[in-house]
Protein backbone atom coordinates (compact mmCIF):
# COMPACT_ATOMS: atom_id res chain seq x y z
CA UNK A 1 0.00 0.00 0.00
CA UNK A 2 1.45 3.37 -1.04
CA UNK A 3 1.82 6.33 1.31
CA UNK A 4 -0.96 8.26 -0.43
CA UNK A 5 -3.27 5.26 -0.37
CA UNK A 6 -2.50 4.68 3.29
CA UNK A 7 -3.27 8.29 4.17
CA UNK A 8 -6.47 8.15 2.15
CA UNK A 9 -7.49 4.95 3.94
CA UNK A 10 -6.87 6.48 7.37
CA UNK A 11 -8.73 9.66 6.41
CA UNK A 12 -11.69 7.64 5.18
CA UNK A 13 -11.71 5.50 8.31
CA UNK A 14 -11.63 8.57 10.57
CA UNK A 15 -14.48 10.10 8.58
CA UNK A 16 -16.57 6.95 8.94
CA UNK A 17 -15.95 6.83 12.69
CA UNK A 18 -16.92 10.51 13.05
CA UNK A 19 -20.08 9.97 10.99
CA UNK A 20 -21.10 6.97 13.08
CA UNK A 21 -20.59 8.97 16.28
CA UNK A 22 -22.70 11.85 14.98
CA UNK A 23 -25.36 9.42 13.82
CA UNK A 24 -25.49 7.74 17.23
CA UNK A 25 -25.69 11.13 18.92
CA UNK A 26 -28.57 12.27 16.71
CA UNK A 27 -30.48 9.03 17.20
CA UNK A 28 -29.90 9.17 20.95
CA UNK A 29 -31.13 12.76 21.14
CA UNK A 30 -34.21 11.85 19.09
CA UNK A 31 -34.98 8.99 21.45
CA UNK A 32 -34.69 11.25 24.51
CA UNK A 33 -36.85 13.95 22.89
CA UNK A 34 -39.52 11.39 22.01
CA UNK A 35 -39.57 10.06 25.56
CA UNK A 36 -39.89 13.57 27.03
CA UNK A 37 -42.79 14.43 24.72
CA UNK A 38 -44.56 11.19 25.56
CA UNK A 39 -43.98 11.81 29.25
CA UNK A 40 -45.36 15.36 29.03
CA UNK A 41 -48.46 14.17 27.20
CA UNK A 42 -49.08 11.37 29.70
CA UNK A 43 -48.70 13.74 32.65
CA UNK A 44 -51.06 16.29 31.11
CA UNK A 45 -53.75 13.73 30.27
CA UNK A 46 -53.53 11.59 33.41
CA UNK A 47 -55.35 14.01 35.70
CA UNK A 48 -53.41 12.83 38.77
CA UNK A 49 -51.75 15.20 41.28
CA UNK A 50 -48.35 16.61 40.35
CA UNK A 51 -46.63 15.07 43.37
CA UNK A 52 -47.77 11.64 42.15
CA UNK A 53 -46.82 12.02 38.50
CA UNK A 54 -44.86 15.23 37.80
CA UNK A 55 -44.39 16.38 34.22
CA UNK A 56 -41.03 17.18 32.60
CA UNK A 57 -41.84 20.85 33.16
CA UNK A 58 -42.27 20.23 36.90
CA UNK A 59 -39.00 18.31 37.05
CA UNK A 60 -37.19 21.05 35.12
CA UNK A 61 -38.54 23.60 37.62
CA UNK A 62 -37.34 21.51 40.57
CA UNK A 63 -33.95 21.11 38.90
CA UNK A 64 -33.69 24.88 38.48
CA UNK A 65 -34.57 25.50 42.14
CA UNK A 66 -31.97 22.96 43.29
CA UNK A 67 -29.34 24.71 41.19
CA UNK A 68 -30.28 28.21 42.33
CA UNK A 69 -30.16 27.22 45.99
CA UNK A 70 -26.81 25.50 45.52
CA UNK A 71 -28.15 22.18 46.82
CA UNK A 72 -27.48 20.15 43.69
CA UNK A 73 -23.89 21.33 43.08
CA UNK A 74 -22.98 20.74 46.74
CA UNK A 75 -24.54 17.28 46.87
CA UNK A 76 -23.03 16.34 43.53
CA UNK A 77 -19.57 17.36 44.77
CA UNK A 78 -20.03 15.27 47.93
CA UNK A 79 -21.05 12.22 45.90
CA UNK A 80 -18.21 12.68 43.41
CA UNK A 81 -15.59 12.82 46.17
CA UNK A 82 -16.88 9.64 47.79
CA UNK A 83 -17.09 7.87 44.45
CA UNK A 84 -13.55 8.73 43.37
CA UNK A 85 -12.09 7.77 46.74
CA UNK A 86 -14.01 4.49 46.78
CA UNK A 87 -13.01 3.34 43.31
CA UNK A 88 -9.41 4.43 43.89
CA UNK A 89 -8.99 2.44 47.09
CA UNK A 90 -11.05 -0.50 45.83
CA UNK A 91 -9.08 -0.75 42.59
CA UNK A 92 -5.74 -0.64 44.41
CA UNK A 93 -6.77 -3.40 46.83
CA UNK A 94 -8.37 -5.56 44.15
CA UNK A 95 -5.39 -5.19 41.82
CA UNK A 96 -2.87 -6.12 44.50
CA UNK A 97 -4.84 -9.17 45.63
CA UNK A 98 -5.62 -10.23 42.06
CA UNK A 99 -1.96 -10.15 41.04
CA UNK A 100 -0.93 -12.06 44.16
CA UNK A 101 -3.58 -14.77 43.74
CA UNK A 102 -2.98 -15.00 40.01
CA UNK A 103 0.74 -15.58 40.46
CA UNK A 104 0.45 -17.94 43.46
CA UNK A 105 -1.81 -20.93 42.99
CA UNK A 106 -1.26 -21.95 46.59
CA UNK A 107 -2.56 -18.60 47.83
CA UNK A 108 -5.51 -18.85 45.44
CA UNK A 109 -6.39 -22.31 46.76
CA UNK A 110 -6.16 -21.06 50.34
CA UNK A 111 -8.13 -17.85 50.04
CA UNK A 112 -10.26 -18.47 46.94
CA UNK A 113 -13.25 -20.12 48.70
CA UNK A 114 -13.30 -17.40 51.36
CA UNK A 115 -13.24 -14.63 48.76
CA UNK A 116 -16.02 -16.30 46.78
CA UNK A 117 -18.07 -16.51 49.97
CA UNK A 118 -17.75 -12.80 50.67
CA UNK A 119 -18.29 -11.91 47.01
CA UNK A 120 -21.70 -13.58 47.18
CA UNK A 121 -22.72 -11.23 50.01
CA UNK A 122 -23.65 -7.99 48.28
CA UNK A 123 -22.75 -4.65 49.83
CA UNK A 124 -26.42 -3.91 50.47
CA UNK A 125 -26.42 -6.58 53.16
CA UNK A 126 -23.27 -5.15 54.75
CA UNK A 127 -24.29 -1.50 54.99
CA UNK A 128 -26.52 -1.92 58.09
CA UNK A 129 -23.62 -3.71 59.81
CA UNK A 130 -21.21 -0.98 58.75
CA UNK A 131 -23.57 1.61 60.21
CA UNK A 132 -23.55 -0.24 63.54
CA UNK A 133 -19.74 -0.42 63.51
CA UNK A 134 -18.87 3.06 62.25
CA UNK A 135 -22.09 5.04 62.31
CA UNK A 136 -23.49 7.25 59.60
CA UNK A 137 -21.00 9.08 57.46
CA UNK A 138 -18.04 8.89 55.13
CA UNK A 139 -16.30 5.85 56.62
CA UNK A 140 -19.30 3.58 56.18
CA UNK A 141 -19.84 4.72 52.61
CA UNK A 142 -16.16 4.34 51.67
CA UNK A 143 -15.94 0.82 53.10
CA UNK A 144 -19.06 -0.17 51.16
CA UNK A 145 -17.63 1.25 47.91
CA UNK A 146 -14.24 -0.39 48.42
CA UNK A 147 -16.00 -3.69 49.07
CA UNK A 148 -18.03 -3.52 45.87
CA UNK A 149 -15.12 -2.35 43.67
CA UNK A 150 -12.38 -4.66 44.91
CA UNK A 151 -14.01 -7.98 43.98
CA UNK A 152 -14.55 -7.42 40.23
CA UNK A 153 -11.03 -6.04 39.90
CA UNK A 154 -9.61 -8.92 41.94
CA UNK A 155 -11.30 -11.74 40.04
CA UNK A 156 -10.74 -10.25 36.57
CA UNK A 157 -7.10 -9.59 37.38
CA UNK A 158 -6.59 -13.09 38.72
CA UNK A 159 -8.17 -14.67 35.64
CA UNK A 160 -6.15 -12.45 33.29
CA UNK A 161 -2.89 -13.28 35.05
CA UNK A 162 -3.65 -16.99 34.82
CA UNK A 163 -4.33 -16.59 31.09
CA UNK A 164 -0.87 -15.15 30.39
CA UNK A 165 0.90 -17.53 27.95
CA UNK A 166 3.37 -19.61 29.90
CA UNK A 167 5.83 -19.62 27.02
CA UNK A 168 6.28 -15.85 27.34
CA UNK A 169 7.04 -16.10 31.05
CA UNK A 170 9.51 -18.95 30.54
CA UNK A 171 11.23 -17.12 27.69
CA UNK A 172 11.77 -13.95 29.74
CA UNK A 173 12.99 -15.95 32.72
CA UNK A 174 15.44 -17.80 30.47
CA UNK A 175 16.89 -14.44 29.49
CA UNK A 176 17.61 -13.71 33.15
CA UNK A 177 14.66 -11.50 34.07
CA UNK A 178 13.91 -11.06 37.78
CA UNK A 179 10.45 -11.86 39.21
CA UNK A 180 9.70 -8.13 39.31
CA UNK A 181 10.62 -7.76 35.65
CA UNK A 182 8.48 -10.75 34.70
CA UNK A 183 5.55 -9.24 36.54
CA UNK A 184 5.99 -5.72 35.20
CA UNK A 185 7.02 -6.47 31.62
CA UNK A 186 5.11 -9.66 30.78
CA UNK A 187 2.32 -10.55 33.17
CA UNK A 188 0.91 -7.08 33.82
CA UNK A 189 0.75 -5.98 30.14
CA UNK A 190 -0.81 -9.31 29.16
CA UNK A 191 -3.37 -9.06 31.97
CA UNK A 192 -4.19 -5.39 31.36
CA UNK A 193 -7.37 -5.94 29.26
CA UNK A 194 -8.80 -8.11 32.03
CA UNK A 195 -7.79 -5.56 34.66
CA UNK A 196 -9.49 -2.75 32.76
CA UNK A 197 -12.63 -4.86 32.36
CA UNK A 198 -12.71 -5.47 36.09
CA UNK A 199 -12.20 -1.76 36.72
CA UNK A 200 -15.15 -0.83 34.49
CA UNK A 201 -17.40 -3.39 36.14
CA UNK A 202 -16.33 -2.25 39.59
CA UNK A 203 -16.85 1.41 38.67
CA UNK A 204 -20.40 0.65 37.58
CA UNK A 205 -21.16 -1.33 40.72
CA UNK A 206 -19.65 1.43 42.85
CA UNK A 207 -21.85 4.08 41.29
CA UNK A 208 -25.02 2.17 42.10
CA UNK A 209 -23.66 1.23 45.52
CA UNK A 210 -22.87 4.89 46.23
CA UNK A 211 -26.47 5.98 45.67
CA UNK A 212 -27.81 3.23 47.91
CA UNK A 213 -25.23 3.89 50.63
CA UNK A 214 -26.04 7.59 50.63
CA UNK A 215 -29.72 6.78 51.08
CA UNK A 216 -28.89 4.91 54.28
CA UNK A 217 -25.71 6.33 55.76
CA UNK A 218 -25.35 9.93 54.55
CA UNK A 219 -26.81 13.32 55.32
CA UNK A 220 -25.94 14.76 51.93
CA UNK A 221 -25.24 13.55 48.40
CA UNK A 222 -27.43 12.63 45.44
CA UNK A 223 -28.72 9.44 47.06
CA UNK A 224 -29.73 11.39 50.16
CA UNK A 225 -31.49 13.96 47.94
CA UNK A 226 -33.50 11.26 46.18
CA UNK A 227 -34.58 9.57 49.41
CA UNK A 228 -35.51 12.69 51.38
CA UNK A 229 -37.35 14.21 48.42
CA UNK A 230 -39.46 11.07 48.06
CA UNK A 231 -40.15 11.01 51.80
CA UNK A 232 -41.40 14.61 51.59
CA UNK A 233 -43.55 13.88 48.51
CA UNK A 234 -41.32 16.14 46.41
CA UNK A 235 -41.45 13.68 43.55
CA UNK A 236 -40.24 16.25 41.05
CA UNK A 237 -37.00 16.60 43.02
CA UNK A 238 -36.71 12.83 43.29
CA UNK A 239 -36.93 12.43 39.52
CA UNK A 240 -34.51 15.32 39.01
CA UNK A 241 -32.02 13.50 41.22
CA UNK A 242 -32.54 10.28 39.27
CA UNK A 243 -31.92 12.10 35.99
CA UNK A 244 -28.71 13.54 37.43
CA UNK A 245 -27.58 10.03 38.42
CA UNK A 246 -28.18 8.66 34.92
CA UNK A 247 -26.55 11.65 33.24
CA UNK A 248 -23.48 11.56 35.45
CA UNK A 249 -22.98 7.86 34.74
CA UNK A 250 -23.23 8.46 30.98
CA UNK A 251 -20.59 11.17 31.27
CA UNK A 252 -18.31 8.92 33.36
CA UNK A 253 -18.68 5.98 30.99
CA UNK A 254 -18.48 7.84 27.67
CA UNK A 255 -15.91 10.53 28.50
CA UNK A 256 -13.71 8.71 31.01
CA UNK A 257 -14.00 4.94 31.26
CA UNK A 258 -14.20 4.08 27.57
CA UNK A 259 -11.43 6.48 26.47
CA UNK A 260 -9.32 5.31 29.41
CA UNK A 261 -9.81 1.69 28.37
CA UNK A 262 -9.01 2.40 24.75
CA UNK A 263 -5.92 4.52 25.37
CA UNK A 264 -4.53 2.26 28.10
CA UNK A 265 -4.92 -0.96 26.16
CA UNK A 266 -3.50 0.58 22.99
CA UNK A 267 -0.59 1.98 25.02
CA UNK A 268 0.47 -1.54 25.96
CA UNK A 269 0.15 -2.81 22.43
CA UNK A 270 -2.73 -5.22 22.96
CA UNK A 271 -4.82 -3.72 20.14
CA UNK A 272 -3.71 -3.14 16.59
CA UNK A 273 -4.95 -0.48 14.22
CA UNK A 274 -6.83 -1.69 11.16
CA UNK A 275 -4.24 -0.35 8.75
CA UNK A 276 -1.52 -2.44 10.37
Amino acid sequence: MSVGAGASFRSGAVGQVAFRRIERGVLGAAGVAGLVLLWQAAASLSGVPRYFFPSPRDVAGAFTVLLEKGILPAYLADSAGRYLAGIGLGTAIGLALGLALGVSRRAASMFGPLLNFFYAIVEVAWIPIFVIWWGYGLRTILVALVYVVAFPVLFNTQAAVRATPRVLIDAVRALGASPRQVLGEVIFPAALPGIITGFRVGAGFAFRGLIFAEMIAAKNGIGYLILTSAANHATDRTIAGMIVVGTVWLVIDQLYLRPFERVTVERWGVLRHAEE
